[in-house]
């Protein structure tokens, strides 16, 4: 048991540094988003919006996402977020364009990138 224990630990952990190395390098445009406040409903706009980005991004630290046109949702990552989210406070609401890694990570996209552009 404890051997199975072990393998499967290793199987996790190895998984966990094995994605970004598979990652592809992608351009992706959308609108800055809670991610938290898009999932619980994607139709807050507005001054709504607005408060639950600032409640939960700024002050809770909560995950930032981008949402494409057609509807696809990438969580950001990386130097683009700096600390505490502390770099994105500024975008949200707005459209950006951000070029990095995009690798899936338990059913959810992911965008590590250090830049990003309005």
């Amino acid at each position: 048991m404890k051997k199975l224990v072990l393998a499967a630990m290793a199987a996790l952990t190895l998984g966990a540094f094995a994605a970004p190395a598979l990652a592809a390098t992608e351009t992706v445009t959308g609108k800055v988003v809670s991610l938290s406040c898009y999932f619980q409903t994607n139709k807050n706009a507005g001054v709504r919006e607005e408060v639950c980005f600032n409640a939960t991004v700024k002050y809770e630290g909560n995950p930032v996402g981008i949402v494409t046109a057609d509807g696809k949702v990438y969580q950001l990552a990386g130097g683009v977020l700096g600390v505490n989210n502390a770099k994105m406070v500024p975008y949200g609401g707005k459209t950006v364009t951000v070029t990095g890694e995009v690798w899936e990570k338990a059913g959810m996209m992911m965008l590590k990138a250090d830049d990003l552009k309005q």
